[in-house]
């Protein structure tokens, strides 16, 4: 439960953990390091409140009936339960802080799954010939800014204090990083202090190259890519700022990247890849703007992939979206379309389930003077054309496509080009429990991923997908990940082993040259 634990300690005694809600009686009596109240107090205070389901459910198992005590029975409580660690439901707290492995899940013959448990930090998947063709890895890791950590400390009761310090977190998170080796890291939540002076030359002693934006604002952290030297040259640098001081709709500090990344490849032929990474606002109540903020990522990579034959190159999107599976601004990445008529803004990103109270998202979400359509595209100044006819000059009408771009800001309908698929499939499929990347006091869900533009056939006849991709990419493998069972096991996220509250995500890519 919640708040309360209450379990058995001895014939006629009831132990109960004191939870997030601080409601005992003020005048218990001490017994050493332990306490004991009146049966009458507990239940005045607490039993029609937190702790009615669990005392009811222990005492039925037991065939006791509460009315049935002496009112100057006592409960006795244990110090033991009550001295928790930071306030925290004692459901969640665990003795064990092991490590908990995690494994490659092979996705070879078709993409039909093949698992293979691995201690080690890679393994090469035993598909197809590999010739002519670029195999890579990518990593997408929220590593948790300290700053952001120590402004909300309450998120993090459950940690012992010295796994929360930065001189204990930065080796454990270099120690991941270099025991993946993946190719591009995709990291969010880098704080600027610490990306200076020890996460890029760290990670430039391993072998890479490091880009970095910086939230704007006061914000004191921002999203990175970094790619191996040896795997890829770098074409372009494109950052992303959400923020607008000329529309009022998009008054926040997020950010994002784009890199255009040629691989280092024998053959001369071999396309581009477009690698982007992002950190959505986190504000559950405010799909709107979440939903402008992906528009103009999206509006980026095209700008960036998009080749002189008007085809895409490979796309790969990562970073922390602040939305569960399922939701709509999740939906509308994978499907490629979206009619938001009707919708709650706190419902976009599917983080709170209610929806009181809350207003419709308007039609359009963002304003004209944003520059970027319903396909999620950077909209073409309308340059009146003109030609001279004798003497006169005459302006001629404005091209058909971009007065379709018109008409299309009074639709409810958003669009996106690409044909986009998850890495992951968020839940496992011989239970249907959910997969979480993030794991905290408050919550353990999925907001993390890893979207890429899928070797498909008939790519361009899918809806939302109206440009071909040069050559798709091949999912190999991914890294598990694990339940929220799992982790608290080894108390939850952050703890000894793993320093962020996110889990790192890794994927394994094939791109047929």
């Amino acid at each position: 439960m919640e708040a309360w634990r209450c379990v058995r300690r001895g014939y006629g005694r009831c132990v109960v953990g004191r939870g997030r809600y601080p409601m005992l009686p003020h005048h218990q009596k001490s017994l050493g390091r332990d306490w004991t109240t009146p049966w009458e107090n507990l239940q005045r205070c607490c039993w029609n409140r937190h702790i009615s389901s669990c005392m009811r459910t222990q005492f039925q198992s037991w065939n006791w009936r509460p009315d049935n005590l002496s009112q100057t029975s006592l409960i006795h409580l244990s110090s033991y339960i009550m001295n928790s660690e930071g306030d925290e439901p004692s459901s969640k707290r665990r003795k064990h802080q092991g490590t908990i492995k995690r494994h490659w899940e092979y996705m070879c013959n078709h993409n039909k799954e093949k698992t293979k448990i691995l201690g080690e930090k890679n393994g090469d998947p035993v598909c197809d010939n590999s010739e002519n063709k670029f195999d890579f890895s990518v990593m997408s890791y929220n590593i948790l800014s300290q700053d952001l950590l120590e402004d909300n400390s309450h998120l993090y009761r459950h940690c012992r204090q010295p796994v929360l310090h930065w001189s204990f977190r930065f080796p454990n998170i270099l120690k991941e990083i270099k025991h993946f080796d993946a190719d591009v890291l995709c990291l969010q939540e880098v704080q600027e202090d610490h990306y200076g002076t020890e996460i890029r030359p760290s990670l430039e002693s391993l072998g890479y190259h490091c880009e970095y934006k910086m939230r704007t604002g006061k914000k004191p952290d921002g999203c990175a890519i970094c790619f191996k030297h040896s795997k890829f040259s770098l074409l372009s640098v494109n950052p992303v700022e959400f923020f607008r001081p000329n529309v009022p709709l998009l008054d926040r500090d997020n950010v994002g990247l784009v890199l255009l990344l040629q691989p280092k490849s024998p053959s001369a032929a071999s396309p581009a890849i477009c690698v982007a990474n992002t950190h959505l606002l986190y504000n559950p109540r405010r799909g709107d703007i979440k939903l402008t903020q992906l528009a103009m990522l999206l509006a980026e990579i095209s700008s960036v992939a998009h080749q002189k034959d008007g085809s895409f190159c490979p796309i790969v999107i990562c970073g922390d979206f602040n939305s569960v599976p399922g939701s709509p601004l999740y939906s509308f990445i994978k499907e490629g379309k979206l009619n938001y008529e009707g919708l709650a803004i706190g419902k976009v990103s599917g983080q709170e389930q209610s929806s009181r109270g809350q207003r419709i998202l308007s039609i359009p979400i963002w304003p004209p003077n944003l520059g970027i359509s319903q396909n999620c595209v950077y909209e073409v100044q309308q340059v009146p054309k003109v030609e001279k006819t004798g003497s006169d000059l005459t302006q001629t009408q404005v091209d058909k496509t971009e007065v379709l771009v018109t008409d299309e800001k009074l639709s409810s309908n958003l669009q996106h080009h690409f044909s986009l698929s998850s890495v992951y499939s968020h839940y496992f499929p011989e239970t249907g429990i959910p997969e979480v990347t993030t794991c905290h006091s408050r919550s353990a869900i999925t907001v993390d991923y890893i979207f890429y533009s899928a070797e498909k056939e008939g790519v361009a006849g899918q809806q939302g997908a109206g440009v071909a991709l040069v050559g798709g990419l091949k999912l190999l493998a991914r890294l598990s990940l694990l339940t929220e069972q799992d982790l608290w096991t080894v108390n939850g996220l952050p703890n000894e082993n793993n320093s962020s509250d996110h889990l790192p995500l890794l994927a394994k890519f094939r791109l047929d040259l």
